[in-house]
Order: C-alpha cells, then sequence, then structure tokens
C-alpha cells in the first residue's frame, strides 16, 4: 500500500475512540497486528496493539508509544497506522497485561 497520500491525522484525532481497530503496518508494509486499546490521550499516549493470531484468536498484545506509530486515513477514510517494527520484532516484546 502507498502511504504517501494518506492525509496524517492531527494531534487532536489521536484518541481511543479514532484509534481503536485501526490496521498496523509494519517496516515490510506488511500487516502487523491491529490497534486493541489506548492508554492515554495525545501524542503521549501507549498503544496497545494485537499481533500474530488469526481472526483475532490467539493474538498477543503488546504496548508501543504513540510516538512509534505514524497514524494517517486512506482514500476511503480508513484510519491506519505505519511503523518501523516489524511482525517479528512486535511478537519479541514482552505480553501486554492491563491491571
Amino acid at each position: 500500500m502507498d502511504h504517501a497520500g494518506h492525509v496524517r491525522l492531527a494531534a487532536t484525532e489521536l484518541t481511543p475512540a479514532i484509534l481503536e481497530g485501526a490496521t498496523v503496518y509494519g517496516a515490510d508494509d506488511d500487516k502487523v497486528g491491529t490497534v486493541d486499546h489506548v492508554h492515554g490521550v495525545g501524542t503521549a499516549s501507549t498503544v496497545v496493539i494485537d499481533v500474530g493470531g488469526f481472526l483475532g484468536i490467539g493474538a498477543k498484545p503488546v504496548a508501543v508509544p504513540l510516538a512509534d506509530l505514524d497514524f494517517m486515513r486512506d482514500e476511503d477514510g480508513d484510519v491506519h497506522a505505519v511503523t518501523t517494527w516489524t511482525k517479528d520484532q512486535l511478537k519479541e516484546m514482552p505480553e501486554h497485561y492491563d491491571s
């Protein structure tokens, strides 16, 4: 997917309501996961990404700083993110547990 023409989200749009469910694409432009939920609001947030699994079963939640993701809208208005992390790097991260 060519992300060059996609519109970056403004800081005011970095809210759980907008980001949750967004597809995350990795360094090789492969789908690496989906945003499960967000801790906090704005650029200092932590994003929990479900990595791996199939149809949501067996996915591992990992937490990354929102600054590691570039959120944007595609031509259809759908929100997605791009990161420099690969799926393998995300899978190697510790599993995130909500307390």
